[in-house]
């Protein structure tokens, strides 16, 4: 009867067949995850295709009821815009999958390594939220002046005696533009009605 020695080396049964398999299939999801980080800027393209895509589905289902005067009617700048954001998207993603990258910044002091200010971002999400759902029924001054000073408190500013006067010059110039100067109709809501 002869023993083992304590020391040998593992026997190559189905313990080390095993082990041995799960070693490609991490390697290849680290090839994957290491190939998609150096083409990030293909998300951008995919952006791009998308964002092109529904502006030309949309020019395409726009009804026109207004007599065209002249070459160019209302779909010829969508058509331009949608086209040309298809073409940007496939010779950007032509141009990452030979090889180039976007350059860093130079100009800014940027610290690459810091993680997103989540809290900021969410601040602006939740205030350009709130305008689109205010803006029917408070109008567009109201609606516009939370939006101004609402932006510049989630980008840092704490200045609470200037911050909502600012808005609300800002909220009613750019109403009054708009509304009087270009013709650009914006809901008034109540405060309108007063003034």
């Amino acid at each position: 009867m002869t023993a083992e020695p304590t020391g040998s080396a593992p026997s190559e049964g189905p313990a080390g067949a095993a082990g041995s398999d799960k070693e490609p299939a991490q390697e290849q999801g680290t090839t994957t995850r290491s190939w998609l980080r150096d083409h990030s800027e293909l998300g951008v393209c995919v952006l791009l295709l998308a964002i092109g895509a529904l502006v030309l589905t949309d020019a395409l289902t726009m009804s026109v009821d207004i007599a065209q005067r002249g070459p160019i009617g209302p779909r010829t700048v969508p058509f331009v815009v949608g086209s040309a954001l298809l073409l940007v998207a496939v010779l950007l993603a032509v141009d990452v999958l030979r090889g180039g990258r976007g350059e860093a910044e130079g100009g800014e002091d940027v610290d690459l390594d810091e993680p997103a200010d989540w809290r900021t971002v969410l601040l602006l999400s939740g205030v350009f939220l709130a305008t689109a759902v205010l803006i029917g029924p408070l109008g567009f001054p109201i609606a516009g002046a939370l939006l101004f000073w609402g932006s510049a408190y989630a980008l840092g500013s704490r200045h609470y005696d200037r911050d909502p006067l600012i808005a609300a010059v800002l909220s009613l110039a750019t109403y009054f533009l708009f509304d009087n100067l270009l013709g650009v109709p914006l809901p008034g809501g109540p405060l309108m009605g007063v003034i």
